[in-house]
């Protein structure tokens, strides 16, 4: 049988790009099926509500293209049905890859949802509160975006420079050492203010420097007072602090770590700011703290031993360790179920509630596994009562129990200075999803 000319081409062509076709379609639907299956555990779970800034797709402009999807660093967007959706809410930490990502700006970024409220401070466009001479700029004033919270910084500084007035000992007390606070701190040196910077943390890099290991932080270039544009393209957490830290290093910006604020008064002009290691006088005040806020704390005896710390770094720290973890959140079981792993390290998880709710299911598999393994413990319901320097005393299920302890980890959340900015006269607005 001969085939007609007229037919070859659609044989040569058609039949490969109508395999092609089928497979794509396949995988699709495929891919729509998980994503689907997953969003439905979430809601099960009751994991639907994101704790930071987060995507809200317009579905009558998405195209199902998937972009979003590739870019999130945490898997928290899939595609249902040909539009993207966020899958997995909980588990969304604010990075933002998302909105630039979607080739039809279907995507918005918005702190809280229809049911949880969210607290914004009100600011001018100078990022001045209502309150003369305090400047807010970055996530905590609503831009969770690193380029874009870096800018902020820059302006903030520009604005207060010109807010300026009276005596004081610091021109601006900058709050916070992620991006917005390091572009604020690079443009006070720029402008040859006199600064204080100071950051609670150990590190620099604000919420960043809690970002997972290797995640994608950064996809844009940035501009930095002294330093110019630079370019960021795929930038990991890592890449992003080490580049942070050469800039410290280059242009000598000064930044006291381990220093939280405390309190900020008026007084005459100026402001005194209080913190945990003294008080600074300054015109004006920038915060650029995020919405983690201060790790929320024990408030029990012995908790300032410097065995006690507020967040997981490093599992392989404590190999050979007594490691007392506590929280019932997700961050709390990773940090247990990871410590588990170590070689020599024994783990023990205690949580107030009788169970663990609102948290992944497979956090959940990994857990129960290290307990039948032998490699963790866990006190439910229990809280700590006292802590010394070889054990940690704990009432568990009503009744006094003491373990030999050698580290503990407190994953119980952060408290931000929403009362203590109130106290002070800043305003603020409630958001329930909107821009």
């Amino acid at each position: 049988m001969q085939i007609s000319n007229d037919l070859l081409p659609w044989l040569i062509y058609g039949v490969p790009f109508a395999i092609a076709l089928f497979l794509y379609v396949r995988n699709y639907r495929a891919r729509s099926q998980v994503h689907q299956e997953l969003m439905l555990e979430s809601v099960a779970q009751g994991l639907t509500e994101p704790p930071s800034l987060h995507p809200v797709v317009d579905v009558t402009q998405c195209i199902g293209s998937s972009a979003c999807v590739k870019a999130c660093p945490e898997e928290a967007l899939g595609v249902v049905n040909g539009k993207a959706v966020l899958i997995g809410a909980a588990h969304c930490i604010g990075h933002g890859a998302c909105f630039p990502a979607c080739p039809v700006e279907a995507i918005k970024l918005v702190f809280g949802t229809e049911k949880r409220g969210v607290d914004i401070p009100v600011v001018k466009p100078n990022f001045e509160s209502n309150v003369p001479g305090i400047f807010i700029a970055g996530e905590l004033g609503g831009m969770g975006l690193i380029r874009k919270a870096a800018e902020q910084g820059r302006q903030a500084v520009d604005a207060a420079r010109a807010a300026m007035s009276g005596k004081a000992d610091h021109d601006i007390v900058i709050i916070g050492a992620g991006p917005a606070g390091l572009a604020a701190g690079l443009g006070a040196i720029e402008k040859k203010l006199k600064y204080k910077l100071i950051e609670q943390e150990d590190s620099l890099g604000g919420a960043v420097y809690h970002y997972p290991r290797a995640k994608i932080a950064m996809t844009a270039p940035i501009k930095l007072p002294i330093v110019g544009k630079v370019k960021m393209t795929e930038v990991s957490k890592e890449q992003l602090l080490e580049f942070w830290n050469g800039v410290v290093a280059k242009t000598g910006l000064q930044i006291a770590f381990r220093e939280r604020m405390e309190s900020i008064d008026k007084s005459g002009d100026g402001f005194v700011v209080q913190t945990s290691r003294g008080s600074y006088r300054a015109k004006t005040v920038l915060l650029a703290i995020g919405r983690r806020g201060t790790p929320r704390k024990l408030d029990v005896p012995g908790e300032d031993s410097p065995k006690v710390v507020y967040r997981l770094i490093d599992p392989e720290q404590y190999q050979g360790q007594r490691v007392l973890v506590v929280g019932g959140g997700d961050s709390a079981l990773e940090a247990a179920i990871a410590i588990a792993q170590q070689k020599g390290a024994r783990v023990t998880l205690s949580y107030r509630s009788e169970a663990f709710s609102r948290v992944k299911e497979k956090n959940r598999m990994l857990l129960q596994q290290a307990q039948d393994a032998g490699r963790l413990r866990v006190l439910l319901p229990s809280t700590v009562s006292r802590i010394e320097a070889d054990r940690v005393h704990l009432r568990y299920k009503d009744k006094p129990v003491a373990i030999h302890n050698d580290a503990i980890i407190v994953c119980a959340g952060g408290e931000l200075p929403t009362p203590l900015l109130k106290k002070i006269g800043v305003l603020f607005e409630t958001h329930h999803g909107e821009a």
